[in-house]
């Protein structure tokens, strides 16, 4: 998925900035790459970023920052990769019940997050569930390859409310 990182901007230092880079951004375009040389013509590719692109929150700068051109790549490699039927999508899930999550957030937080989304009191924890992601990664990668190009945010709603 990446690296998070929750902090202010302006205390952000170089190589902090750097490593989420790497880890977030650099990362996804070799991966795009060595997909456009090694998926078969005809077959799906799938990115992750994050929902976060799609709301304004403080402390994310960096890692949002640097999961948003994976939007761009992902674009891009669907317009490289069409012309040999190659469908290339992301998905950005919401706040996951991932040990992922847990490590950047204190309690006020991720009391905050269980309650973010629309749909959240209906949610087992509040949080996107790994099996809310899944079914849709499923689609993309197989029936729903007509879907390419795009970003998918799978959030219950945190970025509608």
């Amino acid at each position: 998925m990446g690296k998070v990182l929750k902090k202010p901007m302006i205390e952000i230092g170089e190589a902090e900035y750097a490593e989420m880079a790497d880890v977030n951004g650099k990362v996804a375009f070799f991966f795009l790459k060595e997909a456009g040389k090694h998926v078969n013509d005809g077959g799906r590719v799938c990115t992750v970023v994050t929902s976060l692109l799609g709301v304004s929150t403080p402390f994310y700068a960096a890692y949002a920052g640097t999961k948003a051109p994976v939007e761009h790549f992902t674009r891009a490699a669907d317009h490289e990769f069409g012309a040999r039927g190659i469908s290339v999508t992301a998905v950005g899930p919401g706040s996951m019940d991932t040990p992922f999550f847990y490590p950047a957030e204190d309690q006020e937080a991720v009391s905050y997050h269980r309650s973010a989304a629309a749909l959240s009191r209906y949610s087992k924890t509040g949080l996107t569930d790994l099996e809310d992601v899944v079914p849709f990664i499923r689609h993309l990668v197989s029936e729903g390859w007509w879907i390419t190009g795009q970003t998918i945010l799978i959030n219950g709603g945190y970025t509608t409310k």
